[in-house]
């Protein structure tokens, strides 16, 4: 992962404002943008330390260097994380089109086993996950049931409570005001679990 990503990524992590991380480290918002977005790429040691400081990591993690670099502190873990693949919307309310184009990576903790995110979109499982929420997903063809799960209906996909029977497929809402969505015959044999729900984000 590049420096700027990491920057933003924990920026959000920390719900920390440009502003607020420029307070901290003594320069602009506008500065902190540009490191963002990959504009500024040198940074000078002492601002690389304060910006480490204001979003809780180090600057080996930062820069990318070998963590056996800088100094242990005892009783405090540094997390790790890796990327996973954004493919775009997922339903949270009527299925829509799937959008199988990859919007792009975004980072989830290193324990967390996952293989794609997915965002949610309208209020069907609320209030457990919301409009906008990053969801990841574990690629498993089944699921036990009333697990959350990834369905693809056709070209369509939806993120529900699933509940398997030897003659139906249900997919239950979270939000009581959706009624469930019932799949029998040829609509029940065509529809396919995508994975699991893992974990999910929400940004403030």
């Amino acid at each position: 992962m590049e420096m700027s990503e990491k920057i933003k990524f924990l920026r959000m992590k920390n719900k920390l404002t440009l502003e607020e991380v420029g307070n901290k480290v003594g320069v602009g918002k506008s500065t902190v943008r540009k490191w963002e977005s990959g504009q500024i790429a040198n940074m000078r040691r002492d601002k690389i330390a304060k910006l480490a400081e204001a979003l809780n990591t180090t600057p080996a993690y930062l820069m990318g260097w070998e963590e056996s670099s800088a100094p242990a502190i005892p009783g405090i873990e540094h997390p790790t994380f890796h990327a996973v693949p954004l493919l775009g919307e997922i339903a949270c309310g009527e299925p829509i089109l799937a959008e199988e184009n990859l919007e792009g990576k975004v980072q989830v903790d290193g324990g967390v086993a996952c293989d794609f995110a997915l965002r949610c979109k309208g209020d069907s499982m609320a209030p457990r996950l919301l409009d906008g929420d990053l969801v990841f997903i574990r690629q498993q063809p089944s699921v036990d049931n009333g697990q959350i799960a990834a369905v693809l209906i056709d070209t369509e996909a939806t993120l529900k409570h699933v509940y398997v029977s030897p003659s139906s497929i249900q997919l239950v809402a979270e939000n009581p005001a959706y009624a469930p969505i019932v799949l029998t015959g040829e609509d029940a044999e065509n529809a396919r679990i995508l994975g699991k729900a893992v974990a999910y984000r929400r940004m403030i």
